[in-house]
């Protein structure tokens, strides 16, 4: 048995149940492991940033870790934005980067890079100097590291950088799983404090991400909101949050500064749940960047790596919520809406036609904007766009449907995010995946407009004019669609945009809808 044996049985073992894998020449003894383990399944994508993308979708839907296979440093490099969008998450990741052997790499050869220093950036857990003898074992700690949180914004990412000598050297075996890594729980006093805090009248909101926005720690805030009278907010972006008709009802926090701070004026206490202290997406000069109101203290129940449903339960239990009937979305009744298509009908016509327990990956401002409509419809997970990188929805949105093939996955995209990782497609045609893509055709990078006036620059040239448009040509997203083996249609008017959705989740399989907008 070879290293690269070795290693696949081990992950296989450990409960890796895909690898999303864009190989080349210095992964073949990997790709030859994939063919002689079939447990684990391989998906091939034609560009490394669906491989890594689709590994965070599939990573937020199962809280297990797929693995990438991606061909040395400029690989790696071709997947790091939605390395940094899953680090942003939280999401468990294993990477598995092939490398020269040792007695090669004084030769500079041209794919010769610096690895490690590319893996810093996203990973909590990097390995470079494998042989063959400890290869199995180090994918066995990679394993271990995704599943143990991490503080802050580090993330749960490993990057095994393997070199080919470590590869297809000889290997004594697969080695054996560690123990499953578990939240710390937190100190008892900060469960007191803010009981105390809840129980003095004053205006809280609590803020909740990573777990404290899984469905049974939502349960425990809707409780305790009811029973104390504070608000709970999500952040503007979670990986994922369960919502819809008859889920616990939770605001999300806005996107622009000012909106935040309009939201919590007033506020005295901000009490953290998993989360971090509100900042601004981008800097302005006549905007703080950390986004506290005057007076409001902040505390922390739990941290980002600690165990916040467990924190959640004994504050419920120590301010008498247990019993306690929280407060939830109701379903609305929507009708169909008509006429040219905009913002309002768009969002309308999304929400009115959106399936039971569909997923959804978003990548686009519109595709935001839907998440207050259908909270009051069916029943949902959401997929948001964490680290602000842009060409997540589509890839996201395929890793979601590889780990949930009972479900339905919608991913709306804005036609400027959809550029980037289109190649998604092709993937979801391969593996016949259970997508529904929109790509709202607008033809413009709109948030940059947006934000050129912002930032106070209100004379709009022609050259900031063109670097803002992807018109001249315009890309026919159905006949690329079409060109991918993905089925596609084009939506001009609300009434066709609800009719082509309502099809594309009666059909088995990937379909576009290109909307005119």
């Amino acid at each position: 048995m070879n290293g690269a044996r070795a290693l696949i049985e081990t992950l296989a073992n450990c409960g890796v149940e895909l690898c999303l894998a864009n190989p080349g020449t210095s992964e073949m003894h990997l790709v030859q492991a994939l063919d002689q383990v079939p447990k684990m399944r391989s998906v091939l994508a034609l560009f490394e940033g669906v491989c890594t993308g689709a590994a965070d979708g599939y990573g937020r839907m199962t809280g297990k870790p797929a693995a990438t296979l991606l061909h040395l440093g400029p690989g790696l490099a071709n997947g790091i934005a939605n390395l940094h969008n899953a680090r942003k998450a939280g999401t468990p990741i294993i990477n598995l980067v092939g490398n020269h052997p040792q007695f090669h790499m004084g030769y500079d050869a041209p794919l010769t890079s610096d690895i490690d220093t590319l893996a810093r950036n996203f990973s909590c857990w990097i390995k470079s100097c494998s042989t063959a003898d400890t290869l199995a074992q180090d994918g066995a700690e990679a394993y271990t590291a995704t599943l143990r949180a991490t503080p802050g914004s580090q993330g749960q990412i490993s990057t095994l950088i393997l070199g080919a000598d470590a590869a297809w050297g000889d290997s004594p075996g697969p080695a054996k799983g560690n123990g499953i890594p578990q939240r710390a729980l937190v100190d008892d006093q900060n469960v007191r404090q803010v009981a105390e805090i809840l129980a003095s009248g004053e205006k809280c909101v609590m803020i909740l991400e990573h777990d404290g926005v899984r469905t049974e720690s939502l349960e425990q805030a809707g409780k305790i909101a009811a029973k104390t009278g504070c608000r709970i907010m999500s952040g503007t972006f979670p990986g994922r949050v369960d919502g819809g008709a008859g889920m616990i009802d939770v605001e999300r926090m806005p996107y622009f500064p000012e909106h935040i701070l309009a939201s919590l004026a007033g506020v005295q206490h901000l009490i953290l749940v998993g989360a971090q202290i509100p900042a601004s997406f981008f800097a302005y000069r006549t905007t703080p960047s950390r986004l506290v109101p005057e007076g409001c203290q902040v505390h922390t129940l739990a941290r980002i790596e600690e165990n916040a449903l467990d924190a959640l339960q004994q504050l419920a239990d120590r301010v008498g919520a247990k019993d306690v009937v929280a407060r939830r979305f109701a379903r609305a009744e929507m009708g169909l809406p008509s006429g040219e298509m905009n913002t309002r009908n768009m969002i309308q016509a999304i929400a009115a036609t959106l399936p039971e327990h569909v997923i959804i990956a978003t990548d686009s401002g519109l595709g935001n904007a839907a998440q207050p409509a259908c909270q009051t419809a069916a029943p949902h997970s959401w997929l948001s766009l964490t680290g602000g990188s842009i060409g997540q929805g589509s890839p996201v949105s395929t890793g979601a449907a590889l780990a949930c093939p009972q479900r339905r996955v919608l991913a709306l995209l804005g036609d400027g995010g959809a550029a980037y990782t289109i190649q998604s497609l092709w993937t979801q045609a391969r593996e016949q995946l259970n997508v529904t893509t929109v790509i709202f055709a607008n033809r413009k990078y709109n948030i940059l407009n947006i934000e050129y006036g912002r930032l106070g620059v209100t004379d709009v040239g022609p050259i900031a004019a063109s670097l803002f448009d992807i018109g001249n040509p315009d890309i026919d997203w159905a006949m690329l669609a079409n060109s991918m083996g993905v089925p596609s249609a084009t939506a001009r008017t609300a009434e066709e945009l609800c009719a082509l959705l309502t099809r594309s989740y009666q059909q088995p399989g990937p379909f576009l809808i290109q909307a005119m907008c």
